[in-house]
């Protein structure tokens, strides 16, 4: 009897090595890989889609697409409709049950505020947290909630793109069409974003030297922009502005986002201006050396891919965003009378002729 039983055993056991090896009897399919993308931007905004998109695009250009991939899309905007602190966090924890709910194996967050009320709180669970256009520093971040290890190494769950502005590059540029420039003035606001963008321009010009001078302002009101934007724009010394005011609220309470503040700054300021990124050249601001979104938004998409291929978030790199787009608006020029070295617009990628084109 237990002679019978031990070969009845070893039967069962070369069964069933048989049909896990053989090519006709493959195993059950998995099912698609759960990405999760949370903006801190309302939907179709400048700065967050076309992260959304270069993200998506290198995941589909690393195989996951179709039936390989399920994606979930929240958008907080924050920098918008939902501005304040209390709203940011109504926000997050809106964003973190459908994240429960949806149970992704990678999260993709756009922006601070997306990392800061969501990511955060996900740190060490099984969720893969990779970050796209983060403006604060990682390790002020990790002292709230530690999640890094190193830059090099992060060790936890957590890893993705910081937005390196490139803000020296732009300012090179500044000069090679404006060889008399003397003085760049940064005029940022006092959101957390805007303090996150003066301590990044502080940390790249430590590393990399500029041949003017730099003069940084920030405006704590609507009211407080205007009169710094007039005032610039009558100083002889400043050549060139850096508008970096992104969200500001007036006397009366109401809520001042970019594209109105950009539309304001071109209407009442004949003064040259670096853009910020990409999106705010095709607002109609001059641009330069800009920060690419679609570009940092794939390098994200790429170590998402990373991931789903097996490897850990805290095994991966922090990278800085690597590239940045040469974009300037024409039409802008043509206002302020300004003709840009056709060596320059030749090295351009891209000339955009008119606001939106």
């Amino acid at each position: 009897m237990q002679h019978r039983r031990t070969k009845s055993l070893k039967f069962l056991l070369c069964l069933f090595l048989f049909l896990l090896c053989s090519p006709a009897s493959p195993l059950p399919a998995a099912g698609p890989e759960r990405i999760f993308i949370l903006h801190s931007y309302g939907k179709g905004d400048i700065c967050g889609q076309p992260q959304a998109d270069g993200a998506l695009a290198a995941l589909r250009e690393a195989g996951f697409q179709g039936s390989r991939i399920a994606v979930e899309t929240y958008y907080m905007d924050t920098k918008g409709r939902n501005n304040t602190p209390k709203l940011v966090a109504e926000q997050g924890r809106l964003a973190l049950g459908r994240i429960a709910a949806f149970k992704p194996r990678v999260l993709i967050t756009l922006d601070d505020n997306a990392f800061g009320e969501v990511a955060l709180r996900l740190v060490d669970t099984p969720v893969q947290i990779v970050f796209s256009g983060l403006n604060g520093q990682p390790e002020e971040y990790s002292r709230k909630v530690p999640f890094l290890g190193s830059r090099a190494r992060p060790g936890h769950n957590v890893t993705g793109v910081y937005e390196k502005l490139h803000f020296a590059a732009a300012v090179k540029v500044q000069k090679k069409i404006f060889p008399n420039l003397r003085t760049v003035r940064v005029l940022s606001d006092l959101s957390p974003t805007g303090r996150a963008i003066v301590k990044q321009v502080q940390l790249e010009l430590a590393a990399e030297k500029v041949p003017v001078a730099i003069d940084m302002k920030s405006a704590g009101s609507w009211e407080e922009y205007q009169k710094e934007i007039r005032a610039a724009d009558r100083d002889s010394e400043i050549g060139t502005i850096y508008p970096v005011a992104l969200l500001l609220k007036d006397a009366a309470g109401k809520t001042h986002t970019a594209p109105e503040i950009l539309r304001w700054t071109l209407a009442h300021c004949r003064k040259p201006d670096i853009a910020l990124n990409y999106a705010f050249t095709s607002l109609g601001l001059l641009g330069g050396a800009t920060v690419d979104f679609e570009a940092m938004g794939r390098q994200a998409g790429q170590i998402a891919a990373r991931i789903l291929r097996g490897e850990k978030a805290g095994e991966i790199p922090i990278e800085d965003a690597q590239r940045f787009a040469l974009v300037f608006n024409l039409n802008r020029a043509r206002q302020l009378g300004i003709t840009i070295p056709e060596d320059i617009l030749l090295a351009a990628d891209e000339i955009i002729a008119a606001p939106g084109k």
